[in-house]
């Protein structure tokens, strides 16, 4: 069984089918408008999804899955920079070293233990994420409240949304994960992020996000960036065609390194974002052309549908002209049969001419409109009507036609009329034994 023929596209369709597949570079036709189809041709949705199915995560129109979030993590040439804490110094500092050791061992390795028993009895409430953004933005309100309102514009929208806006941006993403427990968490945020010279930085150079690791939305980025430690950074950015972490920087980092190492791996990945730009650059020119060609084809087509109408038209118009002449032509050609039939009847019907030795016997001259001559006796009894159909038998003789007599000039009354039903005879219209007639053709009239 044939399988069923797909509609045809409206023009508006097309162009978002067209612009469709230059935004995301997909080859098949079929495949975009599926994708389109499936969000009624809402062409922002469709690029969105196809954003986030290329990145692994999850869409911004749809619940985020449970699964961690997925970014490129797995290029070798990541470049990782790890602060070591400072070692100890002097016998004072190595002996409370070695006195807080087992201490410390026994807390953390208790804690993991403790941690790690607790998720059986009760799930990680971390893992379910209902609410990003609030996530985000509860984030950033207990950051001013403890550290203060200076410091770096935070992305205020899920880790997805940010991820697309620097895609579509071509900027860099700084993703900073908040780790509330950790030692040097606090030192890190008043310290280096929230100083004069790293908010100047990072404000004019990138887009900063950053969350509670505490948090579900914050924690479901841990499980997709697997950080060693914190304080911890990830730089972002699109790399072939995929967000790629490019760079990570781990511990408790001064301000003046931060700011270098950054520079460093922007420099070291600023041909990617320069060759994208550029082929964005190409993509949008392709699609201007071929908007352009579009368009030069739909005018050259409608131009080319007028040329079709008009010469329909024209055509259609000579062909009723032509009906128009078949028909006067048929309907002439039934009028003129029409009257050499009448013509011959008539003259089957006249009666037989008088013998010119009868005294009753009336010889008549007719005047015919081409100057020709006719003779003919007709009876005194006889009706004017005789006289009528006599000419009109004749093939000289006009289609209509009236008799006048010379002198005095009088037309002869020779058809019935509603005053005169029974023209008169020959006799009572005052005829004499020998007459003179003209016939004065009315046909134009």
């Amino acid at each position: 069984m044939a399988a069923p023929e797909e509609p045809e596209l409206s023009q508006a369709q097309t162009e978002k089918l067209l612009q469709f597949q230059d935004l995301t570079g997909l080859e098949s036709m079929d495949q975009c408008r599926r994708t389109l189809e499936q969000h009624n041709w809402n062409i922002e949705a469709a690029v969105q999804d196809r954003l986030n199915e290329q990145e692994g995560v999850p869409s911004v129109f749809n619940p985020p899955p449970s699964r961690p979030l997925q970014v490129n993590t797995a290029d070798h040439r990541v470049y990782s920079y790890i602060v070591s804490r400072p070692q100890p110094r002097g016998l004072l500092g190595w002996s409370y070293y070695l006195i807080m050791l087992p201490f410390r061992f026994t807390y953390y390795t208790l804690l993991d233990i403790f941690r790690f028993a607790l998720r059986f009895i009760r799930p990680d409430p971390r893992g379910r994420v209902t609410d990003p953004v609030g996530d985000v933005v509860t984030f950033i309100h207990n950051f001013e409240e403890k550290y203060g309102q200076s410091h770096p514009v935070f992305y205020q929208g899920t880790y997805s949304q940010a991820l697309n806006d620097a895609k579509r941006e071509l900027r860099y993403l700084l993703v900073y994960l908040h780790g509330e427990d950790h030692q040097d968490t606090d030192e890190f945020c008043r310290s280096t992020l929230c100083t004069e010279e790293v908010i100047t930085f990072l404000n004019t150079r990138m887009l900063f996000w950053a969350c509670s690791t505490s948090k579900p939305e914050g924690y479901r980025v841990s499980q997709a960036l697997r950080e060693n430690t914190y304080p911890f950074l990830a730089m972002i950015m699109l790399k072939d065609r995929k967000m790629t972490v490019v760079g990570r920087l781990e511990g408790l980092i001064q301000p003046e390194d931060l700011i270098n190492q950054l520079i460093f791996i922007m420099d070291a990945n600023q041909t990617y974002l320069m060759s994208e730009r550029l082929e964005r650059e190409e993509r949008s020119q392709t699609q201007v052309l071929r908007q352009q060609q579009d368009e030069a084809y739909l005018a050259s087509l409608r131009a080319d549908q007028e040329k079709d109408r008009k010469k329909r038209e024209e055509q259609e118009q000579r062909r009723q002209e032509e009906e128009k002449v078949r028909q006067s032509a048929l309907a002439e050609e039934r009028r003129r049969r029409t009257l050499e039939e009448e013509k011959e009847r008539k003259s089957e019907c006249l009666p037989p001419e008088p013998p010119a030795d009868d005294p009753e016997s009336v010889k008549i001259v007719f005047k015919l409109p081409n100057d020709t001559r006719v003779e003919r006796r007709f009876h005194f009894g006889q009706s004017l009507t005789v006289i009528y159909d006599f000419l009109f038998s004749l093939k000289e003789s006009p289609e209509k036609f009236q008799i006048v007599t010379n002198f005095p000039r009088r037309v002869l009354p020779c058809l019935p009329t509603e005053e005169q039903p029974n023209p008169p005879t020959l006799k009572e219209a005052g005829l004499s034994r020998s007459e003179v007639l003209f016939v004065q053709d009315l046909t134009d009239d």
